[in-house]
């Protein structure tokens, strides 16, 4: 047999292998493709261990919290007002204190005794004043009597010279004998009135050295007070009704002038003094109605006071209490405080989420009905205590997870098991 050529064949066995290799070539191209398009699996995260919550429309109330403590409104410490030694603690805190009561003993015996040589020093000067009185005294009746003996005579030769004057008219008596009387009673006139003169710049130079001396039994009477004043404060007094808070000293220790040695407070006047962040006391006036939580009942209060400063991040916010006081209720106690700022009447809010501040934009997952959740931008507004104002990004009825999702910072959707 005899082979023949089919060159025809060749050339379509050659276009059939070609038109296979397109064809792969494509199908490999266009499954790449779509691989790549492609989403990538979403992780899945268990939906009991998320908090999520549902966007809604209405009233809002906004409102900042913060942790203090309850303090009473009249505290007074109580200082030492001489050096001393604490020689006995009657008092513990506590204890119910009057005006009067006794808290602690000091000693001090210098200012004891400087309290005697006070008293002695205003004995002396108060008999070497009543000396010098007695004196001056007698001296100023000794001028007295003088000046009377004076007087006595004037008018002895007042009479003598007005007698002589009438026997000289009927020429009983001569003329020279009239004019001696007459001399001698205007001398007797002058001396008289110098001596009157005399006792009574006598009586005001009593006044005067008496003064002087009065003025130095003063001092030394006021000097010997205040020692004995000191000497009574070594007995330290509450000085007012409350209840002892607190005594930082302990017996044998010696305390100076101006150190506090207790503290008493009035238990049933208390206000409560809040620690709110910086961030959030900007908004925060006086006069904002607030509720303290003492965890055995609630108080409403009033703000009374915002510090000017902040400290440590916080700012101290005094609020009064309007209510009445739980049982327990007492200074120092740990408290919960709320402020209310201001009522919102139609937004749209939802529970604050893990991370976000106000007035700020954030990444929050947003809930879709086949189970999985896509992360959105979403604009903040105003927050209270537990939401947070909604100004643009969700719609009323959404729902959004507020957990920490930082775990999953990588991926844009996960899906809720």
């Amino acid at each position: 047999m005899v082979d023949i050529a089919r060159p025809d064949l060749a050339r379509k066995k050659r276009v059939r292998r070609a038109a296979y290799a397109v064809a792969g070539v494509t199908a490999l191209l266009l499954i790449t493709v779509g691989v790549s398009q492609l989403k990538p699996a979403a992780p899945g995260v268990d939906r009991a261990t998320v908090w999520i919550d549902t966007v809604k429309q209405g009233p809002m109330v906004r409102q900042v919290r913060g942790t203090g403590t309850l303090v009473p409104e009249d505290t007074r410490w109580i200082p030492a007002t001489t050096e001393g030694r604490v020689e006995q603690i009657l008092l513990r805190p506590g204890a119910e204190v009057g005006p009067d009561t006794v808290i602690l003993e000091l000693s001090n015996a210098e200012l004891q005794q400087s309290m005697v040589e006070a008293e002695l020093q205003l004995r002396a000067a108060e008999a070497q004043l009543t000396n010098r009185r007695v004196e001056l005294e007698s001296q100023l009746l000794n001028q007295q009597a003088a000046a009377a003996t004076i007087e006595a005579e004037y008018r002895q030769a007042r009479l003598q010279a007005e007698a002589d004057a009438e026997l000289a008219k009927d020429g009983l008596t001569s003329a020279l004998t009239m004019k001696i009387s007459t001399s001698r009673a205007n001398e007797l006139e002058n001396r008289s009135r110098i001596e009157q003169q005399r006792v009574k710049m006598f009586a005001e130079a009593i006044k005067s050295q008496i003064a002087v001396q009065q003025a130095e039994v003063d001092r030394l009477r006021n000097m010997y007070q205040l020692r004995r004043d000191q000497v009574a404060n070594l007995r330290v007094r509450a000085g007012m009704t409350g209840v002892l808070q607190t005594v930082p000293v302990e017996v044998g220790a010696r305390v100076a002038p101006g150190t506090n040695l207790a503290r008493v407070a009035d238990p049933g006047r208390l206000k409560a003094e809040l620690r709110i962040a910086e961030t959030q006391a900007r908004d925060i006036q006086v006069g904002l109605v607030a509720s303290v939580d003492t965890r055995n009942g609630v108080v409403p209060g009033r703000v009374m006071r915002v510090d000017p400063a902040a400290v440590n991040g916080t700012v101290t916010v005094d609020v009064a209490l309007e209510g009445e006081l739980p049982r327990g209720a007492r200074p120092d106690l740990t408290v919960d405080g709320t402020v209310e700022l201001e009522r919102l009447a139609n937004v749209v809010y939802v529970g604050r989420p893990a991370f976000g501040q106000e007035q700020s934009t954030v990444g929050i997952f947003k809930v879709a009905a086949d189970g999985t959740a896509e992360r959105v931008q979403v604009k903040l507004g105003r927050s209270s205590v537990n939401t947070i104002e909604i100004v643009e990004g969700l719609s009323p009825g959404d729902q959004v997870v507020l957990s920490d999702m930082s775990a999953w910072d990588a991926f844009d959707r996960v899906r809720l098991n």
